[in-house]
């Protein structure tokens, strides 16, 4: 550690910890042009970043971005060469990465460009903790090496389990993919500890390193409310990957399966299934064809409905790795929510939501019936109070107070963890409390 930043940091006792956020930050703008013509949206991801950035200021932790644009590669988005630019949002200051979005390049050049401005940023303004958003490789490889050239405490938010094979992949890029989830354990053992969806995610992928649940946090746009008045239709809403995986395709047998003719559905999001839900449309008028919104205008669609629905299957192998950020997204909007039964939603989540029996089409339509079926005032009771729960218990202001907690009293390797963070233990370990994520 160089001595000037270690002296730099033991002279501000108390005070919470500079951070420098790397990761895929960028404004609402510069995401729409780097998205353009992508496979892909990443919605949740900005979401996500944006979350933890004001979470964290509002505990008053400077923060500053060191970000690459969140985009597929080459040919899934059609732009090659991304540039290096400074930048500033909503009052906060980053430093955008240039790459080359070519398989193999990508990585090499990402983890190039995160060293070489990582290093002089933290040179010009010392930082105390370097969160680094997922499970990238190169940039978790940079945060190591930066940790150990600039002295701060590198702290990984794991937001998805390593190596995750998506649809369209190859042979070969699911082999290069097991070589990735090695280099990713190799990475995590060296860190100062881990911000994770789940505990489950933080023990198997970081053993033995201090962590803190963080499933997400609730920062939807200002102005949205449940809407009062009586729709002419009522409005079943999915918003998310388009996926067989994510069970988008359940989810429109168990419509077909509710015949009401007043009765919409409307997905919003992109994916594999997105050509499938347009025939689904043409076969069916109820159905709507799939769409992609701005965060605002989703957020004022979803507090229309009268049901919004979380259908993801329960047998994936990375279920156990996950919390579907969608689920704090719907409570917000104040409508009553349908979800399959994850074992990565929180207990105390429980009494916000309503439960499939299964996760089969079949479950799903007996799940959305019974909300369907509802008094309106009970159904309004139902959405006020999910809204209420993760306003106050998911808030930035809650989720920002245990980051600051949690990241100022890790040390180097992990020290002394408490206000809702867990110290790690051998693995397969199950520290106590582990898997509560509410406010402390």
């Amino acid at each position: 550690m160089p001595a000037g930043d270690a002296g730099d940091r033991e002279a501000r006792p108390g005070q919470p910890p500079r951070i420098v956020l790397l990761g895929f930050t960028l404004s609402d703008e510069a995401l729409d042009r780097a998205m353009a013509g992508d496979a892909i949206h990443a919605t949740q991801t900005h979401a996500f970043a944006w979350g933890v950035v004001k979470a964290l200021r509002g505990a008053g932790c400077p923060v500053r971005l060191l970000s690459a644009a969140p985009v597929s590669t080459y040919p899934r988005n059609p732009r090659i060469r991304y540039r290096a630019a400074r930048f500033r949002h909503d009052g906060v200051d980053g430093q955008l990465l240039g790459f080359v979005n070519l398989l193999g390049l990508k990585h090499l050049t990402r983890f190039v460009a995160a060293c070489r401005r990582g290093s002089r940023m933290l040179r010009e303004q010392p930082a105390d903790v370097l969160l680094v958003h997922g499970v990238h490789t190169p940039f978790l490889w940079a945060g190591v090496l930066l940790g150990r050239l600039r002295g701060v405490r590198v702290v990984p938010v794991l937001t998805d389990p390593p190596g995750v094979p998506l649809p369209h992949e190859g042979r070969l890029v699911r082999l290069l993919r097991s070589v990735d989830v090695a280099l990713v354990r190799a990475a995590l053992r060296r860190c100062a500890g881990v911000v994770a969806l789940t505990g489950r995610l933080a023990e198997d992928f970081a053993p033995g390193r201090p962590w803190l649940v963080l499933e997400g946090i609730c920062n939807p746009p200002v102005g949205v409310r449940p809407r009062v008045a009586v729709a002419a239709a009522r409005q079943i809403g999915y918003a998310g990957g388009l996926s067989r995986a994510y069970g988008v395709d359940r989810l429109v047998e168990a419509f077909h399966g509710l015949p009401a003719p007043d009765l919409r559905l409307g997905v919003f999001g992109r994916g594999e299934l997105e050509g499938w839900l347009h025939e689904q449309a043409a076969l069916d008028p109820r159905v709507e064809p799939p769409r992609l919104l701005d965060r605002g205008d989703l957020a004022r669609w979803l507090a229309g409905a009268a049901v919004l629905v979380n259908p993801r299957p329960v047998d994936q192998h990375f279920v156990p790795y996950s919390f579907p950020s969608k689920l704090i997204e719907y409570l917000s909007a104040g409508v009553p929510v349908v979800t399959t039964r994850l074992p990565g939603i929180p207990a105390d989540y429980d009494p916000h939501l309503v439960y499939a029996d299964d996760d089969s089409a079949a479950g799903l339509r007996d799940a959305i019936r019974r909300v369907l079926e509802l008094p309106p005032a009970a159904a309004a009771a139902l959405g006020a109070a999910g809204r209420t729960f993760v306003a106050e218990t998911r808030s930035p202001a809650a989720q920002g107070r245990r980051l600051r907690a949690f990241l100022g009293a890790l040390g180097p390797t992990g020290g002394r963890i408490d206000a809702g963070g867990h110290r790690g233990g051998p693995a397969g370990s199950r520290p106590a409390g582990a898997g509560q994520s509410g406010s402390r």
